[in-house]
C-alpha cells in the first residue's frame, strides 16, 4: 500500500528524521530529506540511502524558518518526485533560559522552525495529498507538547502549539482521506541527550549508566528511553491502513511521563 509513495520529512540528516527515512525506505517509500547539510553532503546521503533501499531519494536544504525556501521546497519535490503522500514534520530547535532572561532571537528561531515551518509545509502538501485523496501528516510534538518544564519557554509553546495545528488540521482535513496526528516523545536516545549523561556524570562524579538512569527517571517512570527507530516505526504504522481512523490525536511515547 505504501510502496513508491513519497515522504518529506523535515530534520532528516540525523536523529529521529533520518532513522523515520529509514523505516519508511524499508517498505519502498520515496524520499525527500532535509537537513542542515551542505548541497554536497545532502546529495550524498541520499545517494546513499537509493543505493541501500534501492528508491528514489531527494534531499533539499530549506532553511524551515524562510516559507518562501519551503515553498521552494515542496514545488521541487512534486516536480521531481511527483507527488507528496507523507508529511513529517520533525525539524526542532531547544534553548533552554528563564523567561526574564530568554533572548528574543532564540524565541523566534523556536517558533519560526518548530511550530510556524509546520503551518507552512502543511500548507504546501495539501494541494497533492487532496488530489491523490490520500495524505499522512505526521507531527513530531514532544511531552513538552502536553507538559511544561522549566526554562523550556519557547519550545514548550511551540509544542503546545503544534498540538493545537493538529487537532485543528484533522478536523478540516477528516473528510479528505487525509489524517494528521502528533507524536509526543519523551527522552529519545540521541547524541544530544548522550551529553546531557555525560555532564551528569562529571558533576555528580558517578558512571554513565547512573547517569543515565538519574536523568530519564528525574521525568519518567519507565527507566529507559526509546530509540529513534521505534519513533520511525510508530510512524510507520500511523501511515498504515491500519491507522486510518486515527486522526487529531496526540499519541505520547513518554515512559509513563504524562501519566503522572
Amino acid at each position: 500500500m505504501l510502496k513508491n509513495k513519497v515522504a518529506l520529512i523535515t530534520g532528516s540528516t540525523s536523529g529521529i528524521g533520518l532513522a523515520t527515512a529509514k523505516v519508511l525506505a524499508r517498505k519502498g517509500i520515496n524520499l525527500v530529506i532535509n537537513g542542515l547539510m551542505s548541497d554536497e553532503e545532502g546529495s550524498q546521503l541520499a545517494r546513499e540511502l537509493e543505493t541501500e533501499f534501492a528508491i528514489k531519494v531527494m534531499f533539499d536544504g530549506a532553511n524551515l524558518a524562510e516559507p518562501k525556501q519551503i515553498e521552494t521546497m515542496i514545488r521541487r519535490a512534486i516536480d521531481t518526485l511527483g507527488s507528496i503522500d507523507i508529511l513529517v514534520n520533525n525539524a526542532g530547535i531547544q534553548h533552554t533560559s528563564p523567561i526574564e532572561k530568554f533572548p528574543t532571537d532564540k524565541w523566534n528561531d523556536i517558533i519560526a522552525i518548530n511550530l510556524s515551518s509546520a503551518f507552512h509545509t502543511t500548507q504546501g502538501v495539501l494541494s497533492s495529498m487532496n488530489k491523490n485523496k490520500w495524505g499522512r501528516i505526521i507531527n513530531i510534538a514532544s511531552v513538552h507538547g502536553l507538559v511544561g518544564s522549566v526554562n523550556k519557554s519557547a519550545y514548550v509553546a511551540a509544542k503546545h502549539g503544534l498540538v493545537g495545528l493538529t487537532k485543528v488540521s484533522a478536523l478540516e482535513l477528516a473528510s479528505s482521506g487525509i489524517t494528521v496526528n502528533a507524536i509526543c516523545p519523551g527522552w529519545v536516545e540521541t547524541p544530544l541527550i548522550n551529553q546531557q549523561i555525560e555532564d551528569i556524570a562529571a558533576q555528580q562524579n558517578i558512571d554513565i549508566s547512573q547517569a543515565k538512569e538519574a536523568l530519564i527517571t528525574a521525568k519518567q517512570p519507565l527507566p529507559e528511553m526509546a530509540s529513534p527507530a521505534q519513533i520511525g516505526e510508530f510512524i510507520l504504522f500511523l501511515c498504515s491502513n491500519a491507522a486510518s481512523s486515527i486522526t487529531g490525536a496526540s499519541l505520547p511515547i513518554d515512559g509513563a511521563w504524562t501519566a503522572q
